[in-house]
């Protein structure tokens, strides 16, 4: 005699065949994202003075152009609560193929301009801030910073992430 949980399981089997059979069956792969959002630093750690350049990367996973993108980068709550570190974004910059570029958007608030015009399909675009620790910081631990981003395709669709953290290492400032 079969038990309740075979007779589940030789159901299951059938349906899965009969799905199979018309097309019906889900992909066994998974989609990437549409859009990915990916941020890296030149260095791991920094002193007061110092700097670290904090990359960010969206790629363009669709067979559609990207043909807007919205994009924050803020501290994490645990960066907020040191009063004593004191930093600034100085710099901003668009990797293209002919070299670096000024960033033309609105600065940490609004990356998305910074991007520049559409990413094809496949293409990824990098912008790099340049995060300054004043000389008279305190630095005794972790600069963390997160991002949320939207991005719009030609397609009319869209897709939207995060948080996206900075690197598991984070930036040390000691």
């Amino acid at each position: 005699m079969r038990s309740p949980l075979m007779r589940r399981l030789g159901l299951t089997a059938v349906l899965t065949a009969v799905l199979a059979v018309f097309g019906l069956a889900p992909a066994a792969s998974a989609d990437p994202a549409p859009a990915a959002i990916t941020l890296a630093t030149d260095s791991a750690t920094t002193t007061p003075g110092g700097t670290v350049n904090l990359s960010m990367t969206i790629t363009n996973n669709k067979t559609y152009d990207i043909w807007f993108v919205y994009q924050t980068i803020d501290p994490t709550w645990l960066t907020t609560q040191r009063p004593d570190l004191k930093y600034g974004f100085t710099g901003c910059s668009l990797a293209t193929a002919t070299g670096s570029t000024p960033c033309s958007g609105t600065g940490p608030s609004n990356l998305g301009a910074d991007y520049g015009s559409t990413i094809p399909p496949g293409q990824s675009r990098t912008v790099t801030l340049t995060l300054q620790v004043a000389a008279d910081s305190g630095c005794n631990g972790n600069i963390g910073f997160y991002s949320y981003f939207y991005a719009e395709f030609s397609d009319s669709g869209n897709t939207s992430g995060g948080p996206v953290y900075t690197p598991e290492t984070r930036v040390l400032c000691a």
